[in-house]
């Protein structure tokens, strides 16, 4: 475990490297384009940008607090246009890969056909409280376009769900200053949790879906 974490800091050490640099080089833009590269299912943690940016491009010029909202649209702004990049890509190829290949990547056409169901009933919320969440956010974009979400709601919901988020970070960023990655501190402890919840959920699902694999495989031979 004390290795996982030292292998998560060394990388997050290299993140925030990068994200100075880029604030340095371009600013307001930065914010923008990394949570874009954030949301297009790249895992580059808004929980490093949005504090960042809270103090670099605010706090450390003296700005007014308020700037804190106009962190957050940008934010969300990032993160809307980067989720559109995989909504589309999954709305255009998810469905028809997972179709043809999907069982070598442990997926049924059926559980294809229940996920899409699913999502027409709940996607909505799902897409808005998933924005909320640390890990999950980044690739709810990818089963909502395979599902086909209304493109309306998903934007709304995308966006209604990163600017609260997005806010709270880069106020968080403001208040500690230079001393912002206090922040981070108190959020690192529940990576793990949600690695170790996520493994678990993986290898249930690993589980089911070889059994329902071999039974599609069963039923479709002749």
């Amino acid at each position: 475990m004390f290795g996982i974490e030292t292998a998560l800091v060394g990388i997050e050490s290299a993140l925030l490297d990068i994200i100075i640099k880029v604030y340095d080089a371009i600013g307001w833009p930065g914010v923008v384009f990394l949570m874009a590269v954030e949301s297009a299912s790249i895992p580059f943690p808004s929980e490093l940008i949005m504090p960042l940016a809270g103090w670099m491009l605010i706090e450390a010029k003296g700005s007014s607090a308020w700037l804190v909202l106009l962190a957050g649209f940008y934010g969300a702004l990032g993160n809307l246009l980067g989720s559109w990049v995989a909504y589309f890509a999954a709305r255009i190829w998810g469905r028809r890969l997972l179709y043809k290949y999907g069982k070598y990547v442990l997926i049924t056409r059926e559980e294809v056909d229940k996920a899409e169901e699913w999502f027409r009933k709940y996607g909505d919320w799902a897409v808005f409280f998933s924005r909320l969440m640390p890990v999950v956010r980044t690739f709810i974009s990818v089963p909502a376009g395979i599902a086909r979400m209304n493109l309306w709601k998903f934007s709304i919901y995308t966006f209604a769900g990163s600017f609260p988020w997005s806010v709270g970070l880069a106020y968080g960023g403001y208040l500690l200053g230079e001393n912002w990655e206090d922040l981070r501190s108190v959020m690192r402890p529940f990576d793990i949790p949600i690695l170790v919840v996520l493994a678990g959920a993986a290898a249930w699902f690993i589980w089911r879906r070889i059994k329902a694999i071999r039974a599609e495989d069963r039923a479709d031979s002749p």
